[in-house]
This record gives structure tokens, sequence and C-alpha cells, in this order.
């Protein structure tokens, strides 16, 4: 880069996607790259904390797609956080469309241990109908609006056929299985029900190869090794955005202000406005002035943003199988595959289907990870932890039979409730198309613009075309905004 060009660049959010802007530009010659950061840490949507001695993942938990192709895995590689076993080439080159190939064990609210054979079934047709899916890529018009009308619809027609030959006991315990998994689905797009989900936009997603796996350590571990390779006094934390002010003009050249909350005005030549899809969707119409174009913020209303939490829950001892690694739970009332509560504060954690065990576990402790998502999930986040200590403790023991189990420690997330993201991530709501994630990510002002070009740009993983809703994602948006900087400044300097 020229080094008469060197332009003041502010990036609002120390998320991932801001800290892999920001570097990317700060390796490429500009010394004026500065990063505002509304709360007291730097990573987002990435957060680490403890139940016990046990490292626990609030935010992200996977790398989704760990093989070359993913920068993600890559950078975990090279900075050493990554478990042996997943650098195995077979492992990498393994593709399993975010459906891990996991041990289960079942459980009924009976309180009777499910064989795995015998739930087989459910989790085969369930595999079956999501891998069908791809089918409706990119079609206009489709037979069912969403995932969910594809999914109860099939399963009930196929179910009748293929399993004609059980009795009407198993069949209706294999229909429970399946609305177990769809809940499961539910929470991988953190959205109430799939009926939100379009089904023509679901396939939009692609995947990686690579077999799906966690940190051994943190994954907060990779925002600071991003973080050490910036200048010391790269972020300003603490300082809330209040407003953008771009295609303003003073002195004849175009300008942009960074307004915050605290009354400081930061003029600059560019911003990259990477805050989540949930912040944008609240304070849109407060945070950009003039206000988005419609086109931009038509999409930003259409593509669905929801709520995924966690709930980790500690034991003495386990209750599940050693080579166990996921649990699902199946009430035997929902042979209907609706995933729909009607009173959920006396329900909400029927919504809980699914629990992950932690590998990485300090000695003596045993650590499962339950996951719900929608507005049951919004709801747990406000009660009290005595009670959703006790509703936890009551779930157990109806499925395991035994009254006994009481977890050592509870530790939940709340995402929903936090005022910087507003929910977890993005989904493609039903009517959502490819032209809405063009949108998210198109810079201000917008093509054929006589006013300065680049003003505002924005990341982060709802900016994604593809790889939304994960953390490869976002990183690529940090990085394809700084490169869209880079790039300009190459073109219009000597």
């Amino acid at each position: 880069m020229a080094a008469s060009a060197d332009p003041e660049i502010v990036v609002i959010g120390c998320g991932i996607s801001g800290i892999a802007a920001a570097q990317r530009l700060v390796r490429a010659g500009f010394h004026h790259v500065r990063i505002l950061e509304a709360t007291a840490r730097s990573g987002g949507r990435i957060k680490s904390g403890r139940l016990g001695n046990n490292i626990t993942e609030i935010g992200a938990s996977y790398i989704h797609g760990p093989s070359e192709e993913n920068p993600l895995f890559c950078l975990a590689r090279d900075y050493g956080l990554l478990d042996p076993e997943a650098l195995k080439p077979e492992n990498q080159a393994m593709y399993i469309d975010e459906r891990p190939h996991w041990s289960p064990n079942w459980f009924s609210c009976s309180g009777q241990r499910l064989s795995t054979e015998l739930m087989r079934p459910a989790l085969d047709m369930f595999n079956e109908l999501m891998d069908e899916i791809e089918q409706f890529h990119n079609r206009r018009e489709t037979p069912w609006p969403s995932v969910g009308h594809f999914i109860r619809s099939e399963a009930r027609q196929r179910a009748a056929e293929k399993w004609k030959d059980k009795d009407k006991n198993t069949q209706e315990l294999l229909l429970c299985g399946l609305s177990a998994k769809l809940k499961d689905e539910v929470c991988a797009s953190a959205t109430h029900t799939m009926d939100e989900v379009d089904l023509a936009g679901f396939s939009m997603f692609e995947g990686l190869s690579g077999l799906d796996c966690n940190l051994p350590g943190a994954f907060e571990d990779l925002i600071k090794n991003l973080m050490s390779e910036l200048p010391a006094d790269s972020v300003t934390y603490n300082r809330p955005v209040r407003c953008v002010h771009w295609n303003s003009t003073e002195n004849g050249v175009s300008t942009v202000t960074v307004e915050c909350d605290d009354g400081e005005r930061i003029a600059a030549d560019h911003v990259i406005v990477t805050v989540p899809l949930g912040y944008l969707k609240k304070h849109h119409s407060t945070l950009f002035c003039p206000p988005l174009p419609a086109h931009k913020l038509h999409s930003v209303q259409k593509l669905g943003f929801g709520t995924c939490n966690k709930i980790y829950v500690e034991f003495e001892s386990p209750w599940w199988d050693a080579d166990c690694d996921i649990i699902h739970l199946v009430w035997e009332d929902e042979g209907d595959i609706l995933v729909h509560i009607k009173d959920i504060s006396k329900s909400w954690i029927k919504k809980m289907s699914t629990f992950t065990v932690l590998k990485y576990c300090e000695r003596g402790s045993h650590v499962l990870c339950g996951w719900i998502s929608g507005q049951e999930s919004e709801y747990m986040e406000s009660l009290p932890e005595e009670e959703l200590r006790s509703s936890i403790t009551e779930l157990i023991r109806t499925f395991t039979g035994n009254p006994t189990i009481t977890p050592r420690g509870i530790l939940r997330t709340q995402w929903f409730h936090d005022p910087w993201t507003c929910g977890s991530f993005c989904y493609p709501a039903v009517g959502v198309s490819a032209q809405d994630l063009e949108n998210m990510m198109e810079p201000l002002p917008v093509k054929g613009s006589q006013s300065q070009p680049l003003q505002v740009l924005f990341a982060g993983e709802a900016t994604h075309p593809c790889h939304y809703s994960t953390v490869h994602g976002a990183l690529l948006t940090g990085w394809r905004e700084a490169d869209r900087l880079i790039s300009h400044y190459s073109t219009v300097s000597p």
C-alpha cells in the first residue's frame, strides 16, 4: 500500500470477524485501524467459562468441518490448540454435513433405557429426510414452505410404509424419537421451530469436510492468539457505538463519523460494522444515519436470528455409557412430530431433548451439555437458579428412573438477554433467498452512488452467503471486508 494512502478505519465489535479484519489490515500496512468494543472483553460470541474445574464454552463450541478448507481449523492447528485426533487425515477427509458419527444413548420419559438398535430406524429416517432437503436447493417454489412441514409430512407417510411390520407401540415410540431429533435440529438452527426455516434456503449452507471437533483447552485461546498479533492499543473497550453517520460531506469530501455512547465522535474514512444480526435487527433505526437502504433493511428483517442456549450439568458419576457421545430424551406423547409446547412456563423443559458429553473433563468430574432453543430457551434464561436446578434434576430422574441422581453443579448460557447479541446466530427464515445474504454484505453507499465508496462495510457470521452461523464464516467475512479495502487502495494508489 502506498504510504500516502493511509486511511482512518474503525471496526465496530471485537468478535472474531472484527479481530480478523483488523489483523488483516494491519498486516497489509494500514496504520490507523481502531476497534471499538461495547463490552469489557474480546471474542464476542466466542466465550469460555468454568463449571467446577472444567472449561465450558458459553458461546461457540465446535470447529465445523475441520479440514484444510477451513481457515479456522488452520489457525487453531498453527497455534497448537487442537487435539491430535482432529489432525488425523481420516478425520479431516470425513464428510458428515454437521452430523457427527456419535455414539448415542436413548432414554424415555417412562424411565426406560431404550436400545440403540430399537431407535435406529428413527435416526436413519431423520438423516435420510435431512439429506433429501438438498434437492430443493435454489428452487423458487417447493411443495412445502419449511423444513418442519417437509419433515412432518414425509415422516408420517414413510413411517406408515417402512414400519408397517412393527407393532403399534414401537411405531409410536419411533415417531417420538423423530420428534426428539427434530428438537435437536432446532438447536442447530437456533430457531423456535423448523417451521420457521425455509426449505430451499436451508441448503444454502455449505458444509466442509472433517469430523466436527472441540478445542481441548478453551475456544477463547484462539482469540487470545489472534489478539496478540494486533498492536497493544488497537482496541478500546467499554465503548458502545450510538450511531454511524455516513454519506455526509465536509469540504467536498464524503466522511463517516462514529458517534459513541459517551459522546465521543470519531472521524473515519471507513467503518466495518461487525455487530450480531440480533443487535442489528433491534437497533438499526438508531445505529445508522441516514438509515439503511430499503433493500438492505428488508434483508436484515427477513433473515432469521434465534436463540440456542446450553445448560451444563456436572455429576459425581456418569449415568450414561463410557463410550456415549450424545444422549437423546424421548417424550412418549410426541408422536405427532410437532415441536410445539403450549404452556412454556410449565413445560419449557420438554424442549430440551439432547445432551452432549464433555470429553475434556477433570478427573472425578462428569459433565453434560444440554441444548435448548427458541422461546423455551428465552424463558429458561429468566428462571431463578434454584428453579432451574430443580427442573433439570427432575428431568434426569424422570428419564433415568433413578430418584437419587443429583447434579453437583449447573451453569447456563443467556444469549437472548445479552444486550449486545440479542440471541445466538442466524438461520434462513421462510422467504429468505441468496439475494438477501448478498444484501447483508453489501457496503454503503451502494454501487452507482456518486459518494465516496466503501464508507460502511459489513462483516459477521450473518453476512456470509454459505457459511453463516459458524465461526469460520465470521472469520472469513472479516478477511473479506479487509481485502475489499486493501484492493480498493491498491487500485487508487500509485
